[in-house]
């Protein structure tokens, strides 16, 4: 392992995400997942944009306290896609994703993670933003990624690592692995100083 503090740590993953797990093994960091709660995404309606991925980040860690002692970390992340002036979380439906794809289209969004790293006697949480500009999308486009991608996982309804991303990603303004769903560099930059 390459960070010294982490050895003999217990390093817990609360994230159903493929993503998530697929970015923090690439880092070199042996975690085991565990279970996540199915949590509501409710946060207070006056929370300041950038706070509610970190509200809902520490929210989700609340749920395991119980399985946290000296020896144990525990990482959870929450990701919004932030457009028009109002909050993209997971799509409820077909044709809510059309619709969350058709305002992404030549139009120019943030997508803003928040963590959370906790063990027993400590908590630090963190955010990243990263600008992402799409170009116009045809609604051929979007029903052709829509049947083929379901993307009724993933805030924004898309993944950056996918067709739409290849096809509709004209720029990005920030870390891509953040838009993935885990900002890795931030992660591990703070994983060293837990």
């Amino acid at each position: 392992m390459v960070l010294e503090n982490l050895k003999g740590k217990r390093i817990l993953l609360a994230s159903k995400s493929p993503r998530r797990h697929y970015l923090l093994k690439e880092l070199g960091i042996e975690f085991e997942p565990v279970d996540n709660f199915q949590d509501d995404e409710f946060y207070p309606e006056e929370l300041p944009i950038e706070e509610i991925p970190v509200f809902l980040a520490k929210k989700k860690a609340d749920n395991y306290n119980e399985l946290l002692d000296e020896n144990c970390i525990l990482i959870t992340a929450d990701t919004i896609v932030w457009c028009n002036n109002r909050v993209m979380n997971k799509p409820d439906s077909y044709d809510e994703a059309y619709r969350m794809l058709y305002s992404l289209s030549d139009n120019k969004h943030t997508v803003i993670t928040g963590v959370c790293l906790r063990s027993a006697e400590k908590e630090t949480t963190f955010i990243a933003t990263t600008d992402v500009y799409f170009t116009k999308l045809s609604d051929d486009e979007i029903e052709y990624y829509l049947r083929k991608f379901k993307p009724f996982d993933k805030a924004g309804a898309y993944g950056i690592q996918e067709w739409i991303g290849y096809i509709g990603v004209e720029k990005i303004e920030g870390s891509y692995f953040n838009v993935m769903g885990l900002p890795v560099q931030k992660v591990y930059t703070e994983l060293k100083k837990f």
